[in-house]
């Protein structure tokens, strides 16, 4: 088997395709990452659900201010121009339609666009936070994932067995094998990595992949995580 991309990579490629000055929010954990990679040029102005337009990167290491974090507790810097607001106006950003990109983790994601990435059957404790309401407040909703779980099950798939998030919301999947489209209730591939072969793709996905237009490698840079 081909070797998978890692976190840094899965993020670095979704990253390629935020417009400049596109307003993003990006998900709690994993997609935070995104916000590295922004390509020379282009600058999206980031929203944390907490209240903050327009942060910047992590500050150095004991320089933390514990009063500007983002949605996942983790210390931000503002950038010239930055706003802070309350929860609820944040959400009413949200929920008005004002974000051009969601970028979100998932458990599983459907070949109908419907997205899990709440909970696991009735594991754990619930915790969905503002996810919901992104899912169907954001003009475009994106995903970034392993393309299997970590006992090698697919997380595409034709029906979402997790309980939803959000139905018929995503667009786009960069996994770390694939990047698929979401188009008419099928998945079509648009990226796979160099040498790996479309058998050995559609074996680690649980519904089936669709050629619809050009098929280009998968290609990016090494990354430290």
């Amino acid at each position: 088997m081909v070797k998978g991309l890692t976190n840094a990579q899965i993020a670095w490629r979704a990253a390629q395709d935020i417009a400049d000055g596109a307003y993003v929010n990006l998900g709690i954990g994993f997609p935070e990452m995104v916000a590295r990679y922004q390509p020379p040029g282009r600058q999206a102005i980031f929203h944390t659900e907490n209240g903050v337009l327009d942060f910047g990167e992590a500050p150095p290491a004991g320089q933390e201010d514990w009063d500007l974090i983002n949605a996942g507790k983790k210390a931000i810097t503002l950038k010239p121009g930055a706003a802070i607001f309350h929860h609820a106006d944040s959400f009413a950003m949200v929920r008005g339609g004002h974000l051009d990109v969601a970028i979100l983790g998932a458990y599983q994601v459907a070949e109908t666009g419907d997205l899990a990435n709440w909970r696991v059957g009735s594991k754990g404790v619930p915790a969905v936070g503002g996810a919901m309401d992104l899912v169907h407040g954001a003009k475009r909703v994106a995903v970034i994932t392993d393309h299997v779980t970590r006992d090698g099950q697919p997380k595409l798939v034709d029906r979402c067995t997790f309980p939803l998030t959000g139905v018929a919301c995503v667009t786009r999947v960069y996994t770390s094998h694939a990047v698929v489209d979401i188009a008419e209730g099928r998945f079509v591939l648009r990226e796979k990595l160099p040498g790996q072969s479309l058998e050995d793709l559609q074996a680690m996905t649980g519904a089936r992949l669709h050629l619809d237009g050009p098929l280009t490698d998968l290609t990016v840079p090494e990354l430290a995580e």
